[in-house]
């Protein structure tokens, strides 16, 4: 049985990305501020925007003989000025991957040279990684520049190499092409492998932010948001870079969550509005320094990325009386899919319903579609679908189906087994490995954990996995690590085709832990 959203289908945006969130609607004024950080209270205007991005876009241009189709990576957290970055490469033509600013140069390079970047823009305390992965990209250092306004050895800051008096007129797109030009390409896990640049169309982001517009009714000219969540993921690119433009509100932005600053920025800027996912709400519980700081101002909070539990979300209302509503979504919807009813027959804390345009069916294992109340596998259908995955049919053919249906597989901070598993399978104990999610209360998420085979000769033991697991995490990012520990099995569960059986393993761990 095919599902449908209960919501009137949005208008299919026909023009550029660029040309959608500047079209305002809303007739904002060019004096609204739009971006301000947290900290220095640096602000940037709506009128600033427009001017410093076109300037941006004729710097690539003109000084870096950037072209139409050509890759912009950026390796920064939150900034004031992203934005200017972000939609000024859109606006010369090109493409932008953004990268997460914790990776080490293994993951950073690898990102680097399969998107094809040949311009990186990167923050001065992560240049170090930036300088050793555009190396092995093969970006030269004059097309490696800096956020902010210091130079740093041969770097030097986009600003004093980019930004001019010249603007351009933004790369104009028709409604075909809006349609299958690549506009994003953040790094997704998807549902298997290794991380895959997951391409997001002109119209696929569009499209979502009329489809956020309509799930969000209540952002506006009014709206001051918290800008926490890190601009490279894309939950943030659409609700904290771009929903503001359309809707003429105000991301308060901070480069990284401490509860202290989290709080001082609510009671200084009245924020009213803000996105999170759930660890941070379970901070914000747990630390008593919150009472200290008045968070009146906040009326609503929309947690998304990973699930909430009930008993969190009931424990945060009572706390501070302010609503949580979640949402879900994936990086290959550009991302929003799912979304809390807002309206007052709501329940708090539920998923909710199907965004405007979306089509879904719910599959059993061996294929056949299933109908309400009826567990299995979601697939999704909608103009926010991505285009797929960069130079990877054989992927893209895996999670989408002849009738353009998407596999959506997991949720949250992904992170790939298979990617954690090549890495196990490197050190000189491990025969097989098998890598699973696994919720752990205490931090409000998911979070990754291996089951290994070893070899003769070796024996299981607790040094052995503290070993294994140092072993893998000094070679990923803080997110992909083996928080959850390594655990030990004889032989790794496997299908007649070689599949893991991760549901096995699922099973296994729930009744070890219950046990």
């Amino acid at each position: 049985m095919i599902f449908k959203s209960k919501y009137p289908d949005v208008t299919i945006p026909q023009v550029g990305i660029y040309q959608y969130v500047i079209s305002n609607p809303k007739k904002i004024s060019d004096d609204k501020v739009i971006y301000v950080d947290g900290i220095t209270g640096k602000s940037i205007t709506y009128g600033e925007f427009k001017h410093e991005s076109k300037k941006f876009a004729a710097g690539l241009q003109d000084k870096l003989d950037f072209k139409r189709g050509d890759v912009l990576a950026i390796f920064s957290p939150n900034q004031v000025d992203y934005p200017i970055v972000l939609l000024g490469a859109i606006a010369a033509g090109g493409k932008v991957t953004t990268a997460n600013p914790k990776y080490k140069v293994t993951e950073l390079s690898y990102q680097l040279i399969d998107s094809g970047a040949s311009v990186l823009i990167a923050h001065p305390d992560f240049l170090e990684v930036a300088i050793e992965a555009s190396i092995e990209a093969k970006i030269p250092t004059s097309r490696v520049l800096l956020f902010g306004d210091e130079e740093i050895e041969e770097y030097k800051p986009y600003r004093s190499i980019l930004i001019n008096d010249r603007e351009i007129e933004p790369v104009s797109y028709t409604p075909e092409e809006a349609k299958t030009t690549t506009a994003y390409l953040p790094y997704s896990s998807g549902t298997i492998g290794k991380q895959k640049g997951v391409e997001i169309t002109h119209t696929n982001i569009a499209v979502n932010l009329a489809q956020l517009a309509s799930a969000d009714c209540k952002l506006g000219p009014h709206s001051i948001i918290m800008g926490i969540l890190p601009f490279f993921h894309i939950y943030a690119l659409t609700a904290l870079i771009h929903a503001p433009l359309t809707h003429g509100a105000t991301a308060v932005i901070l480069s990284s969550f401490n509860v202290k600053t989290f709080c001082e920025s609510i009671q200084k800027y009245k924020i009213n509005h803000i996105y999170a996912v759930p660890p941070i709400i379970l901070k914000l519980i747990d630390d008593p320094l919150v009472q200290e700081f008045d968070l009146s101002s906040v009326n609503k909070i929309i947690s998304a990325a990973a699930p909430l539990s009930d008993k969190l979300e009931k424990k945060f209302y009572e706390m501070f009386k302010i609503q949580i509503y979640q949402a879900y979504g994936l990086t290959e919807t550009s991302p929003l899919l799912l979304h809390s009813d807002t309206t007052k027959d709501a329940v708090p804390g539920s998923i909710g319903i199907l965004a405007p345009n979306l089509k879904a069916k719910i599959l059993s294992e061996d294929g056949h579609e299933l109908g309400y109340n009826e567990p299995g596998e979601l697939w999704v259908h909608g103009p926010n679908v991505m285009k797929g995955y960069l130079n990877n049919k054989e992927a893209t053919a895996n999670v989408i189906d002849k009738d353009g249906f998407l596999n959506t597989g997991d949720i949250g901070f992904q992170v790939a087994p298979a990617e954690l598993e090549a890495v196990l399978l490197t050190h000189d104990a491990v025969s097989d490995a098998a890598v699973i999610g696994y919720y752990y209360e205490e931090e409000a998420t998911e979070i990754p954990i291996a089951y290994v085979s070893i070899k003769s000769g070796y024996e299981q033991s607790q040094a052995l996995a503290r070993e294994i697991q140092s072993f893998v995490d000094g070679k990923v990012a803080q997110h992909k690590k083996l928080r959850g520990g390594i655990l030990f099995i004889d032989r790794i569960p496997k299908s007649e085709s070689g599949k893991i059986l991760r549901r096995l393993l699922r099973e296994k761990l729930k009744n070890d832990r219950m046990n």
